[in-house]
């Protein structure tokens, strides 16, 4: 059974903020504003996998929501289950902070095995679940916590392997699902993301998966690192090229 949480207990990170908080809300903001991400919308849902990151969006779009754009009405959509992205955290941390910023919170659970575990069949299920929850609810966009890193990979990772120079899009309509998925970490750093997670007490949550610990991300990104040995801002520029010059067939499809 889960000890219950007090209001000390739960990280909120919330305006005014200070250094690091202005400078991501602005790098949010202009994401949101470049790519027309919220743009005619009410309703939005956040893939809250419990991560740094996810959490990181979900204190940035309600803090955006209806100062300088109109109020959104936010859905948080957990996946739950023994090896999902979120099994290492306690959905009612999750609850309870959802609560206190006025967010409504759905949970679905996920069915993966260890013998049948692997990264495609397992995000393919997660996302059938993230869409299903957010359309019982009227929900068409759901916000991704993918960030600048997260973009760089995607890059390399297609144009090793599949010979395309292709990274993540910031906004893509998922047709034959009725839901637009939308990235408005999409200029933002992990390391900044990081260090935002620190400063505010929500850096806690590691990924559990036995298969995420050894994946081909992984491996793609200690490559980065090599390469930023030699190129500093190797990780950056790979990054806005994508934004530039990748290839948009993801959203023909």
């Amino acid at each position: 059974m889960s000890l219950p949480l007090f209001d000390s207990d739960i990280p909120l990170a919330q305006p005014p903020w200070t250094g690091l908080g202005k400078k991501l809300e602005s790098m949010v903001r202009k994401a949101l504003f470049d790519f027309k991400l919220i743009e005619g919308i009410s309703k939005v849902g956040i893939a809250l996998s419990g991560g740094k990151d996810s959490l990181a969006l979900l204190f940035l779009l309600k803090a955006i929501s209806g100062r300088g754009f109109p109020p959104l009405d936010i859905y948080a959509i957990h996946v739950s289950g023994a090896f999902s992205c979120g099994a290492g955290v306690n959905t009612t941390y999750l609850q309870a902070i959802c609560k206190q910023l006025g967010v409504h919170f759905i949970e679905r659970e996920a069915h993966q095995t260890l013998e049948s575990l692997e990264c495609y069949s397992c995000s393919r299920e997660r996302r059938r679940l993230l869409f299903e929850a957010a359309k019982s609810v009227g929900v068409e966009t759901i916000a991704f916590g993918h960030h600048r890193d997260d973009s760089a990979q995607t890059l390399l990772m297609n144009l090793l392997h599949k010979g395309e120079f292709a990274a993540n899009l910031p906004k893509v309509p998922m047709h034959n699902y009725g839901i637009t998925i939308i990235r408005p970490l999409i200029y933002i750093a992990e390391e900044d993301i990081r260090t935002f997670a620190h400063q505010h007490g929500f850096k806690r949550i590691m990924c559990r998966c036995p298969v995420g610990q050894n994946s081909m991300r992984r491996k793609v990104d200690d490559l980065l690192k090599e390469i930023e040995a030699l190129y500093p801002e190797a990780r950056e520029n790979i990054a806005r090229a994508g934004l530039i010059y990748g290839s948009d067939k993801a959203l023909r499809k």
